[in-house]
């Protein structure tokens, strides 16, 4: 995950982001949550872990550690099929509750959950674009831009795949980013793989 200079932010190197759809035989919840302590090495700053329950879309983020910020009783209430988590890396700039990941932004068509790491070279004019068009910006993070860049592009788009494919050659940079809609769960890199980002079936 990164933040650009907005006015306001600076660059954060490390994040770790992590996703899983259940058959059943795991708890999204508390497999996200296992998920980010393994992570935990990559971000202390702060965390959060966002469930699909049948496309509703319910989460919890906070600051400090992951056994800071969960409780068995917050795990127990994020009930669903898929999870995604992020841990985010501590360093110079905004830390506040609001920049804290997953991402959830809710839009015309669903709700979107987005765990990103990585910096975007163009994220500062992407930024200015999206504002003159009358986004506003609740957050200081990048991930928030490209948010809004997958939301505009799924209005036209016949699936969120689609939406995310013609994104992605508008974004530059290294990221690596897990996204969850009210159906699917993606994992997308940047095309020369410099963030790490692991998959399994």
């Amino acid at each position: 995950m990164s933040s650009y200079d907005f006015g306001y932010d600076g660059p954060h190197e490390e994040c770790g982001v992590f996703g899983v759809y259940s058959d059943g035989s795991v708890d999204p919840s508390y497999a996200a949550y296992n998920a980010l302590l393994a992570l935990q090495h990559r971000g202390q700053e702060s965390c959060g872990i966002a469930v699909n329950d049948r496309g509703v879309i319910s989460y919890s983020k906070n600051m400090g550690l992951v056994t800071e910020a969960f409780s068995p009783e917050v795990l127990d209430r994020l009930k669903g099929q898929m999870s995604v988590g992020h841990v985010r890396y501590s360093t110079a700039g905004a830390s506040v509750r609001e920049n804290a990941q997953p991402l959830v932004m809710r839009y015309i068509k669903g709700t979107l959950a987005i765990a990103h790491n990585g910096n975007l070279t163009n994220a500062y004019e992407l930024h200015k674009l999206l504002a003159k068009r009358g986004c506003i910006f609740q957050t200081t993070i990048d991930t928030e831009v490209i948010a809004y860049m997958i939301a505009r592009e799924r209005v036209d788009a016949p699936s969120i795949e689609e939406a995310v494919r013609r994104t992605m050659p508008k974004i530059h940079g290294s990221f690596s980013m897990v996204i969850m809609s009210p159906q699917k769960l993606l994992a997308v890199r940047d095309p020369h793989g410099f963030r790490p980002l692991c998959i399994a079936g």
